[in-house]
């Protein structure tokens, strides 16, 4: 099961929006597409939901134009679509049944969702009187309970503790291990480097970054020193040209390399001195990283 979006233009009156967006998602792989406010991130998903209507491109499920071969889709959009006054169960059921689940099938998925995430005490509950982590749930499950074969999470693990969010890890991998092709969007870095193997970062509407996640932060290179030791490494860093300080945290330094050689410089200098190193690590770039060099900021 493939998505396939080509070169999709959206305009609103004179301002485009989208310019020229592309991205392939595959079954049983997570496709991350990332940006800040106002990248384009929203209007290319409605533009997938069909609730949008774009000016040029195209968007295939499995070669053909994806209005005639519509999949079944699941979406959590970031903003919630729940309704406060109603009962967790019966917007639950109802949701499903939009999806053409009958009601005895919609009951029996309803139930082991929420005992899957642990909040089947809340079943006959008004979604209000649940907490913002909950309600969260409830919402994940709107989105999973008819088993789609696309699944759409935007912002997933927003109001999420750790504890819940190794939940929300668990059923995304379950999910991924299904076969389900997933377009996943976060600000959270570390949970799209975890899922999406495939990315797309957005600014302004044009794609910045695009590509396997592992070329592009190979295509970096290898610019991130982390040394830990005992001894206070401040007057040697400053010697070799380093701030001292500079990203200091208790007896562990990271620096940014020019060059992946002034790292073994680096250690031969600090080696011929005498001084113990407890660690010492030349790392790609991480995503926030590149991220933040292509879009500016995370917000």
């Amino acid at each position: 099961m493939t998505l396939e979006v080509k070169n999709l233009v959206k305009n609103y009156g004179e301002t485009t929006v989208l310019h020229g967006i592309s991205l392939t998602a595959n079954s049983g792989k997570a496709f991350g597409l990332l940006g800040g406010n106002g990248a384009g991130k929203t209007t290319t998903i409605r533009s997938i939901l069909g609730l949008v209507d774009y000016d040029a491109g195209d968007v295939h499920w499995n070669g053909i134009p994806i209005l005639a071969n519509r999949p079944s889709i699941g979406y959590l959009p970031e903003e919630r679509g729940l309704y406060p006054k109603e009962k967790v169960s019966e917007q639950l059921v109802y949701f499903a049944r939009l999806e053409g689940m009958d009601r005895v099938s919609a009951i029996k998925a309803m139930r082991d969702w929420l005992k899957r995430l642990g909040i089947e005490e809340h079943e006959h509950k008004r979604v209000e009187q649940l907490s913002k982590g909950n309600q969260q749930k409830v919402q994940i499950i709107s989105s999973l309970i008819h088993d789609p074969e696309l699944v759409i999470l935007d912002e997933p693990f927003s109001g999420l503790d750790p504890v819940n969010s190794e939940m929300l890890a668990s059923v995304v991998k379950e999910q991924l291990s299904k076969g389900k092709t997933m377009i996943f969007s976060s600000h959270q870095m570390g949970h799209v480097e975890q899922f999406c193997e495939e990315i797309c970062i957005l600014k302004k509407g044009r794609m910045m970054v695009s590509g396997n996640l592992m070329d592009i932060k190979k295509s970096y290179g290898r610019r991130n020193l982390v040394l830990r030791s005992e001894n206070d490494l401040n007057p040697h860093l400053a010697a070799f040209g380093f701030n001292q300080g500079e990203s200091q945290n208790a007896h562990e330094w990271q620096l940014t390399l020019e060059h992946e050689e002034q790292g073994n410089e680096l250690l031969q200098r600090l080696a011929s001195q005498g001084i113990d190193l407890l660690k010492f690590e030349i790392k790609e770039p991480t995503l926030h990283e590149i991220f933040i060099e292509k879009v500016g900021d995370v917000s």
